[in-house]
Formats: structure tokens, sequence, C-alpha cells
């Protein structure tokens, strides 16, 4: 049986007064939770540098992170009211003081800030890493995906056979497409605004990647190396793809957890541990040997020069750090989830 999240609402006027984000029918107080000095706003940079760290890399969550750190609730709600009718009013009408206060938009900033940060600062460290040592970086990514399907999995009381229906369909047609889907895929601006747009929506998803969705779509390299570049172009397009699928895709993507909760977990379960085909470290060119064809999978050598492959050694222990780190944080935002429910007088948990 699917569970129910707690809805959200808004209160406030059209003239200039705030509307204050609720969770199931809990005041949340903009002049509680809103940061009054530069410290705050620091911290919330901070968080949002974690933050970013975390979606840079393939399989760790930012949305983890951000529950973690104890601002996931908050961040949900800011999120959310970008897209209702009362945020654009206020700013339509050149309210925008009374829309920043709606939206809740000084946090938002700062946390941010603190992404885009931590992008720009680890980008070139990827990008090497990804250059020189493919296999070990693919082994520690294949570790954080396999562990992050255990994560997802918990948000499931029980499973049914309609449950397991939903995952293995989602799990033939992911592994079937992300083997169709070409080494290189295009690099034009319609493409790179859809990548924004679909990786933001799982961004904001505990135990889902960003980074993860820029692999499957090949384009994960590819905004890396932008990164860098500081190629201001692709980046716009790509931000402003992200802006559309907060206030649209995120807003369904929101929807469908209220009303089919357990079904659309059971589906991202099912897509995760098929496209681990495309996580795979040890790749083999097709005959063809055009880039632009489907790399297959294949077995790592268990000799080299007639000793044992180190590579096969090192990547089973990387894969095992990347399940560890993920575990250890799902295990942290859990017992801070449990904290703040037995914390009296705190407002239920915000659920995308």
């Amino acid at each position: 049986m699917s569970a129910t999240p707690p809805r959200t609402a808004d209160t406030g006027d059209d003239h200039g007064q705030a509307a204050t984000p609720t969770v199931a029918g809990t005041r949340a107080t903009a002049a509680e939770d809103r940061p009054r000095t530069a410290l705050d706003y620091a911290g919330y940079l901070a968080r949002g540098f974690v933050m970013g760290s975390a979606d840079v890399v393939p399989g760790v969550s930012g949305g983890t992170m951000a529950l973690i750190l104890g601002i996931y609730e908050r961040l949900i709600v800011a999120i959310r009211e970008l897209g209702r009718p009362t945020f654009w009013r206020a700013l339509l009408k050149g309210r925008l003081r009374a829309a920043a206060r709606t939206a809740d938009l000084a946090f938002l900033i700062s946390v941010l800030a603190g992404i885009l940060l931590a992008v720009f600062s680890l980008a070139r460290a990827l990008e090497w890493a990804l250059r020189d040592e493919p296999v070990l970086v693919w082994s520690f990514f294949f570790g954080l995906i396999l562990a992050s399907i255990v994560v997802v999995s918990r948000r499931l009381e029980r499973w049914t056979v309609t449950l397991f229906l939903v995952a293995a369909a989602g799990t033939a047609g992911s592994y079937f497409l992300v083997g169709a889907v070409p080494v290189e895929t295009p690099e034009t601006w319609w493409f790179v605004f859809i990548s924004g747009a679909v990786a933001i929506c799982a961004m904001i998803l505990p135990g889902i990647s960003g980074a993860f969705i820029l692999v499957l779509l090949g384009k994960y390299e590819f905004m890396l190396a932008a990164a860098n570049d500081r190629d201001i172009a692709v980046l716009a397009v790509f931000v402003a793809g992200a802006l559309v699928g907060v206030v649209t895709f995120a807003q369904l993507l929101g929807w469908l957890f209220r009303r089919y909760h357990d079904l659309t977990v059971a589906l991202l379960i099912g897509l995760m541990a098929g496209s681990l085909r495309k996580i795979w470290p040890w790749k083999a060119e097709t005959a063809g040997g055009d880039a632009a064809e489907t790399a297959g999978n294949a077995l790592p050598p268990w000799t080299v020069d007639g000793a044992f492959n180190l590579e096969i050694l090192w990547a089973f222990l990387l894969a095992l750090a990347g399940l560890g780190l993920v575990l250890a944080l799902d295990r942290l935002a859990r017992r801070r989830a449990v904290h703040e429910e037995a914390t009296p007088g705190a407002a239920p948990r915000a659920t995308p």
C-alpha cells in the first residue's frame, strides 16, 4: 500500500505579506528559520558545498547530504514555492522582497552558491581521474550506485508482487536502454537543456544521484569539461534546463511520490539496477571501432605479464569503499531523521 506523505500548503496574502510554507498543517515560521547574521549564511554556504561535493560524484546523493545536514525539509519547501502562483504573482507585480521571502531565496542562493563552488573546485580532479584511471573511478562509482539501490529500497515498507513486477520491468527497460544509448550523445543546446532539467530532479531526491543521470545521458564528462573550461554558453543552457526542471519536472515527480509512492520507488530501483550495465568498469570497443557506437562490457584479464592483475584487486576495494560510503551516509541520515521525529514539537518531515 502506498505511503501518503504529508502535504504542503501556503499561507499569506497578495499584498506584500510573504506566504509561509507549511508542512502537514504545521506553520513553518519564516522568522524563526530565516538566518539573521552573516555566520548563518556562511553555514548554508558550507552545507551547499558539501551537497555539491556529493552531487558531482555519480551515486552519492546531494539530497541525502541535505538530510544529514538538516536542511532537506527547508530546501524542498523552498523549491516547491518557486513553482507556485504565490511566488510568481509577487515577482510579476514587482514585489521582489515579498517574492524572496515566499521562496526563501536568501537561503536558496546561499546553498546554490556552495554547490557551484564545490562543482568548480572538484570538476578538474574528476576529469583527470576519468581520463587517466577510468577503471578505478568507475569501480568506485559502481559501488556507489549499488549501495544507492539498497538505500532507495528502504523506502518501501513491504514488497508486493506488483512492486516486484514494476521493478523487474524497470530493470529490463533500463538495461536495454543504456545499451542502446550511444557513447557519444548530442552536444546540441537542446540535449544539454534536457540533461539539466532531468538531472536536477534526481539531485533533490535522497538516494538518487543527479550526476548518475548525467552518466546515463552521456553528458557527465562533457559537463565536467564545460565546468573546467568555464564554457559559459554550455553552463548557461544547462542551468536554464535545471531551472525549468525545478519548476516543472520536480513538481511532477513530487506528485508521483505523493500519489504513487511505492510504485514510483519500485520503478526507480529497477531503473538503477538495470543501469549498472552502463557503470561496469571494463569496456570493450565494438568490432567497428566507431566511438559513436555502443561499447560492450568485458571481463578484465586475470593476469598481466604472467602475474595477477592488481587492477582487479584495487577495483574491488574501491567498489567496497563506494558501497560503504553510501551506506554510512544513509545511516547518518536515518539517525538524524529519527532524532528529529523524537524532538518535541518537531514538524513532520517533508517528502518530495
